[in-house]
């Protein structure tokens, strides 16, 4: 997408890997997805993980340089190899994931640069998977001191989290996203008394003392909880070839609406096209530009 430059900087952390599918291999990692998907829009992002010393790794960041992203936080070390993840996708283009444990971004170490690199952001989002490993949990624990306004990623991949450490993050966060399946098995572990899915997000949005919560419903769209209002969109129909990095892309662009004071609804629509145009085509880093997108949301 050609935008001009924004003032708007981004870091991610959390995983990069190589998502293995049975036909072809893609470079993936949801933060990773997020990072390249903001970038595409004008932010400046940098991503901070771990890579090995492998040629793997050494493809990743050859891709984030290649998309602009600043991989000065993303370390490369002996001792782990960079991540992968077998990827399964059923007769509707959805995906069942096989975590390779240990990788490289498992192991990610703080330092003063990464706490700068923080503290010098307007945005720091991560996601859940990068806490099944205790070392990368606590360099996430200690960055999310330094940054301003934290976006929170629930992406619950069994068996590598735990409903406390969800929780924990949850408190921290500014901005929490779900899918519809999280939302209910989080609320549930809370002891919601509530049915609706509008009393479920307020009533976490409450107990979490969070301002701002999504909730992601696939092909039916999304709702936003924003300053105490919900805001709907009921999805864009569109052939599914694979779901992999569309989740990421829709909150990659509705962060980016909402931080540029866009219309809250304006910016749930424009996420939720952009959602339904990468689940239309293969991986997740589709280059889309702003006439594709509303031409797309405006035929």
């Amino acid at each position: 997408m050609e935008e001009s430059k924004i003032n708007m900087n981004v870091v991610c952390f959390g995983e990069v890997l190589i998502d293995q599918f049975p036909t072809h291999s893609k470079i993936g990692g949801a933060p990773l997805n997020v990072s390249v998907r903001l970038q595409s829009y004008g932010a400046q992002v940098a991503m901070i993980s771990s890579v090995g010393s492998d040629k793997e790794g050494e493809k990743i960041l050859d891709f984030l340089k290649d998309h602009d992203v600043d991989t000065a936080g993303i370390a490369v070390q002996n001792n782990y190899p960079t991540g992968k993840v077998n990827v399964f996708l059923n007769d509707e283009g959805s995906a069942n994931y096989e975590i390779a444990y240990p990788a490289a971004w498992d192991k990610i170490e703080i330092s003063d640069e990464l706490h700068t690199l923080v503290k010098n952001s307007d945005l720091f989002i991560f996601g859940s998977l990068v806490c099944r490993d205790e070392l990368s949990g606590q360099t996430l624990d200690a960055l999310l001191q330094s940054a301003s306004y934290k976006v929170f990623d629930v992406n619950l991949r069994a068996p590598h989290y735990s409903n406390e450490r969800l929780i924990e993050l949850m408190k921290k966060a500014d901005f929490i996203k779900f899918n519809d399946d999280e939302l209910y098995e989080i609320a549930d572990y809370l002891k919601s008394k509530y049915h609706s899915m509008e009393q479920t997000i307020a009533f976490i949005a409450k107990e979490m003392n969070t301002e701002t919560i999504c909730v992601t419903k696939g092909a039916y769209g999304a709702v936003l909880y924003y300053a105490g209002k919900f805001y709907y969109n009921s999805g864009y129909r569109i052939k599914v070839i694979d779901t992999v990095g569309s989740g990421d892309s829709f909150l990659a662009s509705i962060i980016y609406k909402l931080f540029n004071k866009e219309n809250p609804q304006e910016a749930l629509n424009f996420g939720c096209a952009v959602g339904a145009l990468v689940a239309g085509t293969k991986g997740a880093s589709t280059i889309l530009s702003t006439e594709k997108i509303t031409q797309f949301m405006h035929p």
